[in-house]
Formats: structure tokens, C-alpha cells, sequence
């Protein structure tokens, strides 16, 4: 039969693998599984604002994705392409980080001298704790939940701690090094930049300033170009035959956006509990050498030396859900139960027959990471415009402005977009939050390219 690839992304909630075969129109998904993590673990050192993962739970996960897929194609894999959740650090031994085993599906591994992943959604680092810290000579700004602000932590906090490990990477590093038994982890540039004090330039860590500071530098792994591989499997794995190319761990989001971006003028959409809309920077586009903290757009390292400009908002699904639980809670109050899940095609109903509002609904309730203290605000309320048909119109109108307000649709005409990709699943479920999509993109929006993290690390290989 054909040779499969194995593509393999490690979520914040969840993790997925999918086998991809080439057929003669190109690569076609054979088979795919997911499993929740549950990984969830208390932070003793740092809570309440930590945010642990049980490592354990996460690659009893993964084992169990993978014995569930078909084992006759497993055994044609000659591939594996792994994606994760960036930013976060899992410490390990590296002569101890995994111990091998027999399973029903052959050879598995099991995390080890491992600590728990502190994950990217952690807040132990306040922003003075923060300020307190050497300045990056790096394009992106240092955030609390960025593994260099974690292992400062670590050292200010519980130094004794780090003295246990002599290895560390994200999740998905992890999973890369214990695969090839490497005794040094190999990092992508992805990676590498979400961690904080990385100069993409030049594709190096900030040494010297770490140095003088005390920072274990002997923890920063080696750094390698996303796409390149990273080693072979040391044993075969679940059936997975012995030898298969590991390509370097690799950034979800930057998978996620691999798996549906098809041509640099497309732009992608994607609206699920939060909201992101990204651009590709033209060819030999080099970041500024220093952060604007005011910026709402972010530049991510791609692949071939590309960049990705992204507008993340805090702001997408989550917001009318909110809105959804206060029309729950309201009709509650006033004597009625009323089901959530029957309120959403009520309010887009009625939104549908307004196919205009002078209402205007900034929606940012969960503000904004460059403006974190800005707050959800309701301007030109008349008395015609309260119907939850106005109220629900105005309040989609407002997230895609939002997200507009951020990347502007004059750039995104400036860089020659021609074409925006809508994906994610609060833009799938909402045919209003669709129509102001297209009434405020002066651009085709073509919809049904779902992002997927995992097919895009298969993609990659």
C-alpha cells in the first residue's frame, strides 16, 4: 500500500493524530482520532495564577490516539510531523525522560523523570515581576506564561527546583527527543521565538543577557529550521516501523494556518472562542528589531524564513456565548427557563431580519492582550434599535470590526490580498456573523477550510 504520514498535535485540551496519504490529486486524510488530555494539574508553587499539565495524562493521550488508528497503516508510516501548544515548558532528565515498554500495539513510551508542563495560559509572572526582568533583545515582547519568564520564576522562587532537570522544551519537544533519544532537544525557530529573549535575525538565544543573570542557559535547547528533521525513531512505535524521519516539533498555530493557506494572498479568518486573522508578509520581510508594545499584531515565524502577521484577539465566540448566558440568566430572573443552546438560533434568527443597526457594540469584554484594561462599550442606543434582532447584528458587526480594527483591511489591500479563508466554529455556526464578514471584506471569503494543527505538521513532512 501507499506510505503514510503521521501527523501529531498536542492542544491545550486535547490531542489529535491523522495519517496522510498522496493519491494523485495530492494529500488526502486516511485517518484520524482524538482524545481529551484531561491534564489539568494544581500548581503548588504558584497558585492561584499557575496553570500545570500532568505530562503523563498528556502521553497517555497520545498512546491511546494512536492505538486506535488502523495498525496496517501505521506500519506504512515513514513520517511523523508533531505541532503543540507553544510558549509553555516541560523540564526532564535527559538520560531518564521516558521509559520504553511493550503495549498491545507494540513499543510505547511513557513520561518519566518529567515535571508537569507550566502551559502558556499560566499567570504566575505579574507584570512587575516582569518589568524586573533584563530586557529581550528579541521582535516579540516577553509575556507571563513564556517558558525564559517561567525558568526566571523558577530561579527567583524555587531555584532548587531546576537543579533536578537538565533538559527542557515544549511538549511537543519533549515528545520529538524522547522518539530519537536525543541527548540534546532540538527546537524550532517557532518555538524558539515563543519562548521569549530568541533573535529570529539571527536564530539565536540572548546568551549574554541571560548570562549575566544567572540563567541556566545548559536548559536552551538547540534550534533548528521548521521543516527539517530532527532524527529517526530509535524503536519502532506502536507498529510504526523503527528508523521513520521525526521532522522538528513545530508551532500549532503556524501548523494550523500551513494546513489551509494555499496562496501569500490569501488571508485567513478563523473565529472560534477567541479570533485570529493573519496575513503572510512578503518575501524577505524581517520583523523590527525591537517590540512596539502598543501593537496589536504580532509577527510570527513561519516556514522558509516567511513571516506571519497576526491580529489575535482575545475576543470571538467566547463573547456571544457570554452574551447567550446573559439572555439565559435575564429570562431566569423574570420567572422563565430558557436553554442555551435554544436561545443561539433565536437571537441569529432575528438578527437575519435586521439587516441593518445604527447600534455600535465594541465587544471587547475580555480586553485586549496590547490593551488589556479596554472594556466592552454600547454607543448610538436609540429606542428602535433595542430588539434582540438589532442588539444580536450589531454585536457580530462589532467582533469583525474589532478584528478589522487591529489588521485593517487597507493594509490587507496594500500587501495584496485577494482572497480571505473563513474557518473556526462560531463563523461555521452563524450565517449574521458570515454577512458582516462579507459586507466589511472588500474580498471573495470562501469558508469550509477547516485549520487543523495536526494535518498541517503531516502537511510539512
Amino acid at each position: 500500500g501507499p506510505t503514510c504520514v503521521l501527523g501529531i498535535d498536542l492542544g491545550t485540551t486535547s490531542v489529535k493524530a491523522v495519517l496522510v496519504t498522496g493519491t494523485e490529486r495530492g494529500l488526502a486524510l486516511a485517518q484520524s482520532c482524538s482524545r481529551e488530555t484531561q491534564a489539568h494539574s494544581d500548581s503548588l508553587g504558584a497558585a492561584p495564577q499557575g496553570m500545570e499539565q500532568d505530562v503523563q495524562k498528556i502521553i497517555r493521550a497520545l498512546n491511546e490516539c494512536l492505538a486506535a488508528l488502523p495498525q496496517e497503516q501505521l506500519q506504512r508510516v515513514t513520517h511523523i510531523g508533531i505541532s503543540g501548544q507553544m510558549h509553555g515548558v516541560v523540564f526532564w532528565k535527559s538520560d531518564k525522560g521516558c521509559k520504553w515498554s511493550e503495549g498491545g500495539t507494540g513499543p510505547a513510551f511513557e513520561a518519566a523523570k518529567v515535571s508537569h508542563l507550566v502551559t502558556w495560559q499560566d499567570g504566575r509572572c505579574s507584570p512587575s515581576f516582569l518589568s524586573s526582568l533584563p530586557l529581550p533583545q528579541s521582535h516579540m515582547s516577553l509575556a507571563t506564561g513564556f517558558a525564559c519568564a517561567t525558568v526566571y520564576w523558577y530561579l527567583k522562587n524555587s531555584p532548587d527546583f531546576l537543579k533536578a532537570y537538565d533538559a527542557a522544551g515544549t511538549i511537543q519537544d519533549y515528545v520529538v527527543a524522547m522518539l530519537c533519544d536525543l541527548k540534546k532537544p532540538l527546537m524550532s525557530v517557532q518555538n524558539a521565538a515563543s519562548w521569549g529573549y530568541f533573535n529570529c535575525r539571527n536564530k539565536s538565544w540572548n546568551t549574554d543577557i541571560l548570562k549575566k543573570t544567572g540563567f541556566p542557559v545548559h536548559l536552551l535547547p538547540e534550534v533548528g529550521d521548521p521543516g527539517s528533521i530532527a532524527g529517526r525513531t530509535t524503536c519502532a512505535w506502536h507498529g510504526i516501523p523503527r528508523g521513520a524521519k521525526v521532522g522538528i516539533a513545530l508551532g500549532d498555530f503556524q501548523c494550523s494556518v500551513y494546513s489551509c493557506l494555499t496562496e501569500r494572498t490569501d488571508a485567513v479568518l478563523n473565529i472560534s472562542t477567541s479570533a485570529q486573522l493573519t496575513i503572510s508578509m512578503p518575501l524577505g520581510f524581517q520583523p523590527p528589531e525591537a517590540p512596539d508594545p502598543s501593537s496589536a499584531v504580532t509577527y510570527f515565524p513561519y516556514f522558509n524564513g516567511d513571516y506571519l502577521a497576526v491580529a489575535a484577539s482575545l475576543n470571538g465566540g467566547n463573547v456571544l456565548a457570554t452574551f447567550v448566558g446573559m439572555v439565559a440568566q435575564w429570562a431566569q430572573e423574570l420567572g422563565f427557563q430558557v436553554q442555551e443552546s435554544a436561545i443561539y438560533p433565536r437571537i441569529i434568527q432575528a438578527a437575519l431580519t435586521q439587516k441593518h443597526s445604527k447600534l455600535s457594540v465594541h465587544p471587547t469584554i475580555f480586553g485586549e492582550r496590547h490593551l488589556p484594561e479596554l472594556l466592552a462599550s454600547v454607543n448610538s442606543i436609540g429606542a428602535s434599535e433595542l430588539s434582540l434582532g438589532h442588539v444580536t447584528r450589531a454585536l457580530c458587526r462589532g467582533l469583525v470590526e474589532n478584528l478589522c480594527s487591529m489588521l485593517p483591511v487597507q493594509h490587507l489591500e496594500e500587501v495584496g490580498v485577494r482572497r480571505v479563508l473563513g474557518s473556526g466554529s462560531a463563523l461555521a455556526r452563524n450565517e449574521v456573523l458570515r454577512q458582516e464578514v462579507e459586507r466589511i471584506f472588500p474580498f471573495p471569503v470562501v469558508y469550509g477550510k477547516d485549520v487543523d494543527a495536526a494535518v498541517g505538521a503531516a502537511m510539512v513532512m
